[in-house]
């Protein structure tokens, strides 16, 4: 699915150069290599704080604490997305609530929020899935209606830009009142371990973030609010830094495969294609058809044979899962994540793609459908 072994030998020098650095400064836990790469990223996306931290779902579950949620406490969020969005609304004693999304963006469906605001609803969680925004002019607007926090869940999304209604662009993670990311190894970009970091344009809540994730602690081994030890490791940071340098390439690279399967698949009855959505620019952290009429796992099955990876994300929706079973939902409930997660299925989805690969990959894909 994502070929990082071909990426990693195009920068190798740069990348040894800066682990080895690192590893002669001896400065292995926020290091300069932190700090640069912390103010590097700042710029990138015109944000006026980032806070590095040791992953996506720490970057979530900081950003929550920091808001001063209490348990109780209502968290809106998409009910297709991977279980780390409502993993931690849970694990620190919030109500998660689910609501459907887009059938064509699949992103998290702004009226059905507004449908599921309670006076009990403090929070919403719009994750940018896939490599686009969800609709946050809309989101923003419910949110300043109902004096809700948005917390962006851009782990899928960072590199993309939203153009506002008004014409004003933001880069996805910087429009709400806090985005979180990952730097896992397969996102766009990704270090070589674990990695991720908060975003936000509020003095005041970018200096509760920075207790929180070291410990709580305000003065040295003076600790006055609960925290966590969530840090980004600097041979992580050092990485990051070079492969910051080319997000911008990774993203053209990866909208060119993309257009290319778009091309070999369009028009098809049995495949639908991404669709991009018109206020924001698509990185593709993944590529993503919603089949019709034809056996999704056979297919998935005829592509392995031919040594080809495909993914389904997600098979099974949150409502759905055993850990998060509630009796305020039932099967049926949401028709369209319902729909999706039985029906799509992802390509590979890289920088490193080459037409011989994107044209073995579609001509296997259509002979399945075809035959």
């Amino acid at each position: 699915m994502v070929d990082l072994k071909r990426q990693y030998e195009k920068i190798k020098l740069e990348i040894d150069q800066a682990i080895t650095e690192v590893i002669n400064s001896t400065a292995f836990i926020n290091g300069p290599a932190v700090k640069s790469f912390q103010e590097d990223l700042e710029q990138y996306l015109g944000v006026g704080h980032v806070i590095p931290c040791a992953n996506g779902t720490d970057a979530l579950q900081v950003a929550m604490m920091a808001l001063g949620l209490k348990p109780g406490d209502e968290v809106i969020t998409t009910n297709f997305t991977f279980i780390a969005t409502a993993e931690v609304i849970a694990l620190l004693g919030f109500t998660p609530v689910v609501v459907d999304v887009d059938p064509d963006t699949f992103n998290i469906d702004p009226e059905a929020v507004r449908r599921a605001i309670t006076p009990r609803t403090r929070a919403v969680v719009p994750v940018h899935l896939f490599g686009q925004c969800a609709d946050m002019d809309a989101i923003m607007q419910i949110a300043d209606e109902y004096k809700l926090f948005v917390i962006e869940d851009n782990c899928q999304a960072i590199g993309a830009a939203y153009t506002f209604k008004n014409g004003t662009r933001k880069m996805a993670g910087t429009i709400g009142h806090v985005g979180c990311t990952s730097f896992f190894p397969s996102k766009n970009l990704g270090c070589y371990g674990d990695g991720g970091a908060i975003f936000t344009n509020d003095d005041d809540l970018a200096k509760q973030l920075r207790v929180v994730v070291n410990h709580g602690m305000t003065v040295r081994y003076y600790h006055d609010y609960v925290g966590v030890n969530s840090r980004l490791d600097s041979i992580q940071a050092a990485v990051l830094k070079v492969k910051l340098a080319r997000l911008d390439q990774y993203a053209e690279a990866r909208r060119k495969a993309a257009d290319y399967y778009d091309k070999a698949f369009s028009g098809h009855s049995a495949l639908k294609i991404p669709t991009r959505f018109e206020r924001s620019t698509h990185v593709f952290h993944q590529y993503t058809l919603v089949t019709s009429g034809i056996d999704r796992a056979a297919l998935q099955e005829f592509l392995t044979s031919r040594e080809i990876p495909a993914m389904i994300y997600y098979p099974v929706p949150l409502h759905m899962q055993k850990a998060y079973l509630d009796p305020r939902y039932r099967e049926g409930d949401f028709p369209v994540t319902e729909h999706l997660c039985n029906t799509v299925i992802s390509l590979p989805m890289h920088t490193e793609l080459d037409e011989e690969q994107l044209e073995y990959i579609t001509k296997s894909v259509l002979e399945f459908v075809n035959r």
